[in-house]
């Protein structure tokens, strides 16, 4: 385990050891005023002396001092908010099937109250599904839906947003085959994405004339591992304009690279049928010479790592 890791747990554990009675008084099961203040965590034992061990431990144990009957924690952001993003920091260091289990069990608690389920479920949004938040995960957010789906606290006409979610999460989920489809060049040519030959496929799925989109071609171009990647014919990007307005398409071709592909959904079949999630547009997919997803809305720094490895 990194010293990043043993670092970021120190003074989680630390934080343990000042915690007031004050603090502590927010789990007790009457709370008679609202004297929420600060989130306690939980005592990690002290034979826990790994970096692993204390974040599987914390991660299990991080909410025991929240009694989620108290729906007074839904007006005190200021400290579950904060609480939410450092339990998102933890997750994301222990293995999957933790985070998952984690996960699940959380929102078990909260069943005590619909008002703090609710909240629970909406920072998990904000956070892990907003496709503005710097730290959204699909994966974990999968775990989210899944307690969502199976709660007795939600009635079935709540559950159907959280069951069209994780439909389209599961759709070129990483570890899975990528959905094939055609596109179609400047010139009139079509293919396919199972077509392409190269040991790693870039699906880069843009609008044309959008900021992001242009910083994310500046940044792909400037990757020395991608631009290495691409120049020894290692990685194929394909750049792919999933709308219909062709005119503004056709007007920004100059923008990319002669090397990659560039191309439309002549038909709007991923749009309309939902075969790619685009709620959040640019969007980056690695793929290998299978088709198989490697990283799924991935960020260049993402993928370059990747392929420097």
């Amino acid at each position: 385990m990194s010293n990043k890791l043993f670092s970021l747990l120190l003074p989680l554990y630390l934080c343990t050891a000042c915690g007031n009675s004050k603090a502590n008084s927010v789990s007790k099961a009457d709370v008679p005023t609202d004297t929420i203040t600060v989130f306690t965590l939980p005592s990690i034992p002290t034979m826990l002396n790994t970096p692993e061990l204390r974040a599987d431990f914390l991660v299990r144990h991080y909410w025991e001092n929240i009694n989620f009957a108290d729906t007074n924690y839904v007006h005190h952001p200021e400290v579950t908010e904060q609480a939410w993003v450092d339990y998102i920091d933890i997750l994301k260091i222990v293995p999957a099937k933790t985070a998952d289990a984690a996960i699940k069990d959380v929102f078990t608690q909260a069943e005590k109250a619909k008002t703090s389920y609710l909240y629970l479920a909406d920072l998990a949004d904000k956070y892990l599904y907003d496709p503005n938040s710097p730290m959204r995960n699909e994966e974990l957010y999968i775990s989210v839906l899944d307690a969502l789906i199976a709660s007795p606290i939600l009635d079935e006409t709540e559950k159907i947003r959280p069951q069209g979610r994780r439909e389209l999460a599961q759709k070129n989920r990483v570890g899975t085959k990528a959905i094939d489809f055609t596109y179609t060049l400047a010139s009139g040519k079509k293919n396919t994405l199972y077509n392409l030959s190269a040991p790693y496929t870039l699906l880069f799925i843009n609008n044309p004339g959008c900021h992001a989109c242009a910083e994310t071609i500046e940044a792909l171009k400037n990757a020395p591992a991608i631009s290495q990647s691409v120049s020894q014919k290692k990685v194929q990007i394909l750049s792919l304009y999933p709308d219909e307005e062709l005119d503004e398409w056709r007007k920004h071709i100059s923008d990319f690279p002669a090397e990659w592909i560039n191309g439309y959904d002549a038909q709007q079949i991923i749009k309309e049928k939902n075969l790619y999630d685009l709620k959040a547009i640019p969007t980056l997919y690695l793929l290998d010479k299978d088709k198989m997803v490697l990283l799924k809305d991935a960020t260049t720094a993402e993928i370059e790592q990747y392929l420097s490895k």
